[in-house]
């Protein structure tokens, strides 16, 4: 019985708050609903909140009100998780209001916006690129924010998750081997493009030890004429792996492709031309 009760002053609490939202819609007054926006915005109603604020942001645009309008449309979509629009409306703030009230946040939650949206590395990453290009701008307006170090780790887990996406993209070249073209050459490609955009990247000894496998499946694979150039190329990339990671997980492989190199190159495997090699790639 008491549940009963209980679910008919629910239900009626509910019919008269979609009734007084129905009445406020159907107002022309803007100023009503732009007090009772805000009052769904504290009830963390950001679906009405967004919706009466659209309707009257016309009427002050150019007012002193407009600026906390363009802001609080910002925060509603933002903490309703539509991440795209509140970061247009954000953009729209801080662009039209440059040294405005909330400027730092806006364009900070702008690039927070993105990084939330930003999706899984295997698809398209167009929201990863621009959240990166916000937090740039976030920094270069406001280097000394107490929020500047949360910027930089922000920026720089979205810089991992492409280069994530380019190591996944290197691998599979690589494993797609030679099947309906060169596709060794394009997982050299991919990972040295992506060692000079993302050098400090956890996947770094990745890229140069694909290069390296590549290699060595470039000239294994190669026509006689050729293979004297690909087999010294491999060389190449082996010490640049050493260099780089002299004490990397990887270093036995691509020591053993080293070795075939000289072998195939009819060279001999000794610590003095070893050293000789390693001083002249170094310079």
């Amino acid at each position: 019985m008491k549940i009963k009760i209980l679910c008919a002053l629910l239900l009626t609490l509910l019919l008269a708050s979609c009734g007084e939202y129905n009445k406020i819609l159907k107002s022309r007054d803007a100023e009503l609903k732009y007090t009772y926006a805000k009052k769904y915005f504290d009830e963390k109603k950001y679906g009405r909140t967004t919706t009466l604020l659209e309707e009257i942001l016309s009427v002050y645009t150019g007012s002193a009100k407009e600026q906390e309008i363009l802001f609080l449309l910002a925060q509603a979509y933002f903490y309703d998780k539509d991440y795209v629009t509140a970061t247009q409306y954000y953009t729209r703030y801080y662009n039209k209001f440059p040294k405005g009230d909330y400027t730092e946040l806006a364009r900070f939650n702008a690039a927070y916006g993105l990084y939330l949206d930003s999706p899984d590395a295997r698809l398209d990453q167009g929201s990863t690129v621009k959240g990166i290009q916000e937090f740039q701008n976030f920094l270069e307006y406001f280097p000394q924010s107490e929020k500047a170090p949360e910027a930089q780790d922000y920026m720089f887990k979205l810089q991992e998750k492409l280069a994530y996406k380019d190591f996944l993209a290197a691998r599979l070249y690589y494993n797609l081997g030679l099947y309906m073209g060169n596709n060794y050459e394009a997982c050299i490609v991919t990972s040295r493009e992506a060692l000079k955009s993302y050098p400090f990247s956890e996947f770094a000894e990745e890229f140069q030890i694909l290069i390296v496998r590549a290699r060595y499946e470039l000239a294994y694979h190669s026509v006689e004429e050729k293979k004297p150039t690909r087999y010294r190329d491999l060389l190449d990339e082996h010490f640049n792996y050493k260099n780089m990671f002299p004490s990397g997980k990887y270093l036995k492989e691509s020591e053993k492709y080293y070795r075939q190199a000289l072998k195939a190159l009819g060279q001999e495997i000794d610590q003095e031309t070893n050293e000789a090699v390693q001083q002249e790639l170094s310079k």
